[in-house]
């Protein structure tokens, strides 16, 4: 099994308030550890954000045999104006093949975000 650590980027999203920014998804054979997430605000007031995993994982065997769904890891958190707001400090989130990471914004354009992720195929 390989490790690899990247970095996601993106400047400016979601492209419509409302409508949830596809940042990650974990690719086939992939397990993800999501490491971090940064949120910079760019517009000329607050915004709020939420962030969402969204899983479509199943057939887990056993007593935990359950489909995933979504879960927001944050929602509705403010981030003030020059700002950024810090998602996961000292946690880790753990994607399966498929899972992905989605990032919504009050405001269209006005969210900038990096991910640190490690993959492990």
């Amino acid at each position: 099994m390989a490790n690899t650590f990247k970095t996601i980027t993106f400047a400016a999203e979601p492209a419509s308030a409302g409508t949830p920014y596809l940042m990650y998804t974990a690719a086939s054979g992939t397990t993800t550890v999501v490491l971090g997430l940064i949120l910079t605000n760019l517009h000329n007031a607050s915004v709020t954000v939420d962030v969402q995993l969204v899983s479509d994982t199943a057939n887990r065997n056993g007593a935990n045999n359950v489909v995933n769904g979504t879960s927001l890891l944050v929602k509705d958190v403010s981030i003030p104006v020059g700002s950024s707001l810090e998602i996961l400090t000292g946690s880790k989130v753990v994607l399966e093949t498929t899972d992905a990471i989605k990032v919504d914004c009050s405001v269209a354009d006005k969210i900038s975000g990096t991910l640190s992720i490690m993959e492990i195929t």
